[in-house]
């Protein structure tokens, strides 16, 4: 049995320590809010983001930094990633040592353009075989009621990774190893702003072709650029890249989906914050994002988009009238 701290209750962080917790590990939520750390003990479950869904007795969580890290083996972090640097900075004098760090966050940090895995290790300074990501076709309400699925541990460090994935392998949950970080940070974030643009389409009332094509232009987009800056092409045709896209772009249970449909719809970037306690990562990111096409000379075409319809900048139906009157090429190109 390993200790886990988990940083995050939100859906995610409670799901993957429902994993932790089934493969036989000792976890402890970390929470911003004293009083759903005590619901959760009191109720055993998260009644504010997995209502119904009970908590393993091996999950406790505590408001306190220090109870959650004291001794711990593993640390998983899934807060939002904006704040990720911030939060870390407080967090980091209390991380053991040795502890592996683990980034469930799919953004690109705002102004540095730095994948999570690059905060950690600037933060912290930690080593690459101490800082790892989880990315895959994981949402989490079903990862929650312990659907089956699967998933991508990558660390640098090939046998870091595979020790990982020992530790979060259930009869439901089936993780896989790599060694490409950068490919799966720039999948598993990329996705998040095709997921927008394909619920826009949605929402404008537009069918299965115009959401097909989106997600493949979204891949090549997405290929373009993590290759670009030293991915492996594989990591983007597998989970982490087309697998994670196609789950986040096609299911109502995905927010970036959902917060796309709503813009396509007619609301503004404003108006959906103020009707949700959940964070889409692709509005957040999708600034970043472009910024980093353009700083690696990348054609970015779905990411500007976006960013000018989540900016309010363009609406959604100028949006896909714009990529429909794009000059034609080869799709190759």
């Amino acid at each position: 049995m390993s200790k886990v701290a988990v940083f995050g209750s939100g859906s995610w962080g409670t799901a993957f320590s429902i994993v932790l917790a089934d493969a036989g590990n000792d976890v402890t939520i970390w929470g911003r809010r004293e009083e759903a750390c005590a619901r959760i003990n009191e109720r055993r479950e998260n009644s504010d983001y997995l209502p119904g869904i009970a908590l393993p007795p091996t999950i406790r969580a505590t408001h306190e930094p220090d109870r959650a890290l004291a001794d711990a083996d593993v640390v998983v972090f899934a807060v939002p990633s904006q704040s990720f640097r911030s939060n870390l900075t407080e967090w980091r004098g209390l991380i053991p040592s040795d502890a592996v760090m683990v980034s469930l966050m799919k953004g690109i940090e705002l102004g540095s353009i730095k994948r999570m895995s690059q905060v950690i290790a600037e933060v912290t300074d930690a080593s690459p075989d101490r800082i790892a990501v989880v990315s895959g076709p994981n949402l989490a309400k079903e990862i929650a009621r312990r659907e089956p699925a699967a998933s991508v541990v990558a660390c640098e460090d090939e046998d870091v990774a595979r020790r990982l994935q020992n530790l979060c392998h259930t009869p439901a949950f089936r993780p896989y190893s790599s060694v490409d970080v950068l490919g799966c940070e720039v999948g598993g974030a990329y996705k998040n702003v095709v997921a927008l643009c394909v619920g826009m389409a949605v929402g404008l009332g537009f069918g299965d072709n115009a959401t097909a094509s989106l997600i493949t232009r979204g891949l090549a987009e997405t290929a373009r650029l993590a290759m670009a800056r030293g991915a492996n092409p594989l990591t983007l045709m597998g989970l982490a890249g087309l697998g994670d896209l196609v789950a986040t772009c096609s299911s109502p249970l995905s927010r970036n989906r959902t917060f796309g449909e709503k813009l396509g719809a007619g609301m503004t970037t404003e108006e959906i914050y103020a009707s949700t306690n959940q964070v889409a990562e692709g509005a957040k990111s999708c600034s970043s994002l472009l910024a980093m096409a353009q700083d690696t000379g990348v054609d970015a075409p779905i990411a500007e988009a976006v960013e000018a319809v989540v900016s309010g900048q363009m609406t959604s139906t100028d949006m896909m009238q714009a990529f429909i009157s794009r000059s034609t090429k080869a799709e190759t190109d």
